[in-house]
């Protein structure tokens, strides 16, 4: 089976420079042709009007070029956005992003792979099956279309950028690197990675790598509990990523990079909402400078867990607080149009032929 033309949206800059040598090109043209790319997200190289007729030829000739299509937008009351993105024309592939705007910034919430293979219990996206992993560009894609989206919504650009969507960033590791690489360069968005926040379930070899190549965005860890024995429960992936490994794996990246990562924590109804919980969590942070996000929980269809209780809550973080941990309450927007923290799952008409897997009770 033949393959089409390269897509020279993966080509590196060297690599753009050495193809269009190859055409009999300037290596200027390098600039030129990566802002039409990056910057000004062309979709095709005929759009590419400062370039001769002749190149933009040769460009078609020699590579593909496609970008991401927005197959549906949903709005929630609270202003929150969640768009349906469709992935090589494929009914079958659509990822969902989120633009969540609030008094002092604006975010896109947006995501790595077309499903997830984790199967993370609490979450709408581990019920899709693994379709495959985001190339760069349709990462960059998700973000650019969003900041355009909080042009037009809010009259000004999107403040930070959460990679929290759908799949397990670390699981797709070149290409959420690269995708970082370019809304952080020129051509580009230029954005500062101190904007940009990489949630993972912890895979410890990735933290690892991700303190070697001494990167600059912040990172989360999606925690949820500090139990060996509830997070395997929650979480397949403790059992080959348990808590010893994920916290030598944070300590490595700390130590590296100097920045403080962040533990996301959702608390369940009599499940990981306990003093005794908030206790082995205070226990896991003693040795790994952080901050704590407690998150409240949003329902999924036919899952086994609900939200806490507010005086639970309260307790909960007053034990952290006592204990001089950095503790924020995060507060869901979205829920209404199953935008939320773990709700994302295809459910709008544009997803409605994504694959799932079978739910079995456990």
């Amino acid at each position: 089976m033949s393959q089409g033309p390269p897509d020279i949206r993966a080509l590196s800059q060297e690599e753009l420079t050495q193809a269009l040598l190859n055409l009999g090109e300037k290596p200027f043209r390098t600039k030129q042709v990566s802002e039409w790319l990056w910057t000004h997200a062309a979709g095709s190289f005929e759009e590419m009007t400062s370039l001769g007729k002749g190149l933009r030829s040769k460009l078609s000739e020699s590579f593909s070029l496609s970008r991401i299509e927005l197959a549906e937008a949903q709005y929630s009351k609270d202003g929150t956005v969640k768009c349906a993105f469709q992935i090589d024309g494929d009914d079958q592939r659509v990822v969902e992003g989120v633009l969540i705007p609030t008094k002092k910034r604006v975010t896109a919430c947006i995501s790595s792979q077309v499903g997830c293979g984790l199967a993370c219990k609490f979450c709408a996206t581990g019920r899709l099956k693994l379709l495959k992993n985001l190339t760069a560009g349709e990462m960059y894609d998700q973000v650019q279309m969003l900041n355009a989206l909080a042009h037009k919504q809010h009259d000004k650009g999107l403040s930070n950028i959460v990679y929290m969507g759908m799949g397990e960033p670390l699981l797709n590791y070149r290409n959420l690197i690269a995708s970082v690489d370019r809304i952080t360069g020129t051509p580009g968005l230029a954005m500062s990675p101190k904007r940009i926040t990489v949630s993972t379930a912890g895979i410890g070899s990735a933290i690892k790598r991700l303190g070697d190549d001494a990167v600059k965005f912040n990172l989360a860890l999606s925690l949820h509990a500090a139990n060996d024995a509830k997070r395997n429960h929650i979480m397949a992936i403790n059992e080959t990523n348990n808590l010893a490994v994920l916290a030598a794996a944070l300590r490595y990246f700390v130590d590296k990079t100097g920045t403080r990562p962040t533990f996301e924590f959702i608390v369940f109804k009599d499940f990981n909402d306990g003093l005794q919980d908030a206790r082995e969590l205070a226990e896991f942070c003693k040795n790994i400078p952080c901050k704590i996000n407690i998150i409240e929980y949003n329902p999924i269809d036919g899952g086994e867990f609900q939200q806490t209780t507010p005086q639970r809550l309260e307790d909960f973080v007053s034990l952290l607080e006592d204990r001089n941990l950095i503790v924020n309450v995060r507060r869901s927007r979205g829920k209404d149009i199953d935008a939320a923290c773990g709700q994302l799952a295809n459910k709008n008409v544009a997803g409605e032929a994504a694959p799932r897997k079978r739910i079995s009770r456990v």
